[in-house]
């Protein structure tokens, strides 16, 4: 089916006495959902962000940006880290979920939103994504994934639009960037965070920083291993790194990867 034919059914089913509150991270998708909404549906269409310590503060500013850009009302809810992921469990998305977005609904309630979306699309449902379970409790829509649109026709789409974010790197929490099972340690997660503003800026887009104690395994395509191991680019990570106590810098040779955090049984 042509994309703009689902655009055109998505938008289909929300009626004009809807109040949508869309939770938005700030990503490819959640801005393509947003923007959908907003300009071609008839619905009243909100934003929410959920403020965490494990969410990077750029992806903070990113989402204040889009929305102002739009004139979308959106609203920030800060939130602690939760004692029930401190030891980064691997049912951390899913319990993770079931408290944000717990606290989106307690929100809604409260301020006469009849519907709560999220951007999930098709191509989620290929990946190991517990959190999934948690919005199908919360009754949360997920209208990408109920439209079928997949990550690629998200992004054709955006270009289509003409807006710069559709080819934005994919974006994750910063715990995924640490083991399962590991104590998280708000330290550990501003190295992680530094250590990916400074990769972002040398141009190595959607770069990771994976943290195993007191190494910092870096993530990026295989296309940037020449630039990233020109001596002065080297020695600026390097230098950066010890500064925050790592002792060890590694480049994974395999690149980067989605999930790989995930257990390899896992499918």
């Amino acid at each position: 089916m042509p994309v703009k034919n689902k655009v055109k059914i998505l938008c289909r089913s929300f009626s004009d006495s809807d109040n949508i509150l869309v939770a938005f991270s700030g990503g490819v998708d959640s801005s393509f959902l947003l923007y959908v909404l907003r300009m071609f549906s008839g619905a009243r269409v909100s934003a929410i962000t959920i403020k965490t310590p494990y969410i990077p503060e750029w992806e903070i500013d990113e989402a204040k940006s889009f929305c102002k850009s739009f004139n979308i009302n959106h609203e920030i809810i800060e939130l602690p880290l939760h004692k029930s992921i401190i030891m980064n469990p691997p049912d951390r998305c899913y319990l993770c979920k079931s408290i944000l977005f717990g606290q989106i609904k307690a929100y809604a309630a409260k301020k006469g939103f009849n519907i709560i979306a999220d951007g999930s699309n098709a191509d989620d449902k290929k990946d190991y994504r517990p959190g999934m379970e948690a919005l199908k409790e919360l009754e949360i829509r997920s209208p990408l994934l109920e439209s079928g649109f997949s990550k690629e026709e998200i992004r054709k789409q955006l270009r289509e639009y003409g807006l710069e974010i559709w080819d934005k790197p994919a974006y994750a929490c910063l715990l995924t960037r640490i083991p399962y099972n590991t104590r998280i340690d708000k330290r550990d997660l501003n190295i992680i965070e530094e250590g990916e503003r400074l990769l972002h800026s040398l141009g190595f887009r959607g770069a990771r920083v994976r943290l195993h104690n007191n190494t910092a395994r870096i993530e990026l395509s295989p296309g940037y291993f020449n630039k990233i191991l020109e001596d002065k680019v080297r020695k600026k990570i390097i230098r950066s790194f010890k500064a925050h106590g790592i002792e060890f810098i590694s480049l994974d040779l395999e690149g980067y990867r989605m999930g790989s955090m995930n257990p390899k049984n896992i499918k």
